[in-house]
């Protein structure tokens, strides 16, 4: 999803150590954290080959472990334990610590701050308690294929790595933001909704936490509210005005006052969770910042706070020209989670696609982030009379060829739209044969979405 760095450290390094015992040990320190390399060899390699088949195995779809396209060869596999047990080891600490940053650093478009990542992965040895990241969503109608496949991939990695997730379902955010017209029980039949997503597409929810904003702000009002106010007794107005965008709408006179309370709220959650990573689309920034602000204050005004990491994800675009973004209220600017094969072939095909273009081409974003990252590679498949097959396992390798016009528009089209078929295939067979959430998304559908 995120494509950082060049991909040269760890694996790279193994190409010039020609002594078979040093290329060994490597082979044993990364297999030790569940990393498979492509340059280890000998029974050591074979062995961790075998654990990561397993693990794929066993996990079905369940692909967010693997590092982007730019760590080729290099995959991580292994529970939160195996991380963990791997980085207080006293094997190849420096290179545990290198490929852990890389991994989770190249699920960001933007990171803020590199360093301070860093540092956090460093202290993991002597910290007695898992780095927590989080992600909130407002239940607000269908949820469409960015939505589910990249939060996947960035929660699988995050936790196969060792790390928490918080997955804080915002059904009080929904309503204060008039989404399904305030009505919270159907706002809550869309988080759940979101969840049984999750669970069908392959997230490892076990370890995962959905924590619902408006149960837990009950358990602990005094501690929240206090929070909120104390947010907003310390923030401008104007600084406020500048997160609104959060909620899809820009600030004005004639813009609800919950917008106010909201951007409080959602600045106030990252301090309430126990937040160390933000892991977000950078659509979130602005309030993300917010919080870094907030806990820089705090820290002058003689209270510890520590800044929470803005690991921030791309966005994509919606699938018709000049769309920079999917809208829920658009039907066609996007797949949704449960589109049918007949749905995502007629999206596909109407989708914006300009030849010899990548910017802006909502095509090869879907690719560049959607299936490549998830399935690890792009198949091509062609009618013997248009030349041959083709399989793409990297950005670089695809884009080139698309510029150059080897690569034809209608080829990607075709086998895109066979692609995404085939990522949401589990969804699809969850919803239609689970009782419980096939009772949901007719109830869902039936829901009118409000802005």
């Amino acid at each position: 999803m995120g494509h950082g760095g060049s991909g040269s450290d760890g694996y790279g390094e193994c190409r010039h150590i020609k002594a078979r015992k040093l290329t060994m040990i490597f082979a044993t320190a990364l297999a030790v954290f569940g990393i498979e390399s492509s340059c280890c060899v000998g029974p050591v390699a074979s062995s961790s080959r075998e654990k990561a088949s397993n693990v794929r195995t066993k996990v079905g779809f369940l692909r967010g472990g693997t590092i982007s396209r730019s760590f080729d060869g290099l995959n991580i596999h292994g529970n939160s334990t195996q991380a963990r047990a791997k980085l207080t080891g006293d094997v190849s600490d420096n290179f545990a610590h290198k490929d852990l940053y890389q991994s989770i650093r190249s699920l960001g478009e933007e990171c803020v701050q590199e360093n301070e990542l860093r540092a956090l992965i460093e202290s993991l040895s002597n910290r007695s308690k898992p780095i927590r990241c989080y992600d909130g969503f407002e239940p607000s109608g269908r949820m469409h294929i960015a939505q589910g496949v990249q939060k996947v991939i960035a929660v699988n990695r995050l936790t196969s790595c060792g790390f928490d997730f918080i997955f804080w379902v915002a059904d009080w955010f929904a309503q204060l933001n008039n989404k399904l017209g305030g009505d919270l029980k159907k706002i809550q039949a869309v988080g759940r909704y979101y969840i049984e997503i999750f669970k069908a597409l392959g997230m490892d929810i076990s370890k995962v936490q959905f924590l619902w904003a408006s149960e837990e702000i009950n358990k602990r009002s005094h501690e929240y509210w206090s929070l909120v106010m104390d947010i907003a007794r310390r923030t401008t107005l104007s600084r406020i005005n500048r997160c609104q965008t959060v909620m899809g709408r820009n600030a004005s006179g004639e813009s609800p006052a919950a917008g106010v309370m909201y951007s409080c709220m959602q600045c106030a959650d990252i301090f309430f969770l126990g937040v160390d990573i933000c892991q977000m689309g950078v659509d979130q920034r602005k309030i993300n910042m917010l919080a870094r602000e907030y806990a820089q204050a705090i820290d002058k005004s003689g209270r510890r706070s520590h800044k929470p990491i803005i690991l921030s994800h791309h966005m994509l675009p919606g699938l018709k020209a000049n769309q920079e973004k999917m809208s829920k209220s658009i039907p066609d600017s996007a797949i949704y989670m449960e589109d049918s094969i007949h749905e995502v072939n007629t999206k596909i095909k109407r989708a914006y696609c300009p030849p010899k273009v990548t910017e802006g081409n909502p095509c090869l974003e879907y690719i560049r982030y959607l299936v490549l990252p998830m399935l690890g590679k792009f198949i091509v498949a062609r009618r013997p009379a248009d030349g041959p097959n083709t399989t793409y396992s990297s950005w670089g390798e695809l884009e080139k060829e698309y510029i150059s016009g080897k690569l034809h528009p209608g080829d990607v089209k075709t086998n895109l739209a066979r692609a995404l078929n085939e990522m949401l295939e589990p969804v699809r067979t969850h919803f239609t044969k689970d009782e419980y959430a096939k009772d949901l998304l007719a109830k869902i559908k039936k829901f009118k979405i409000t802005r």
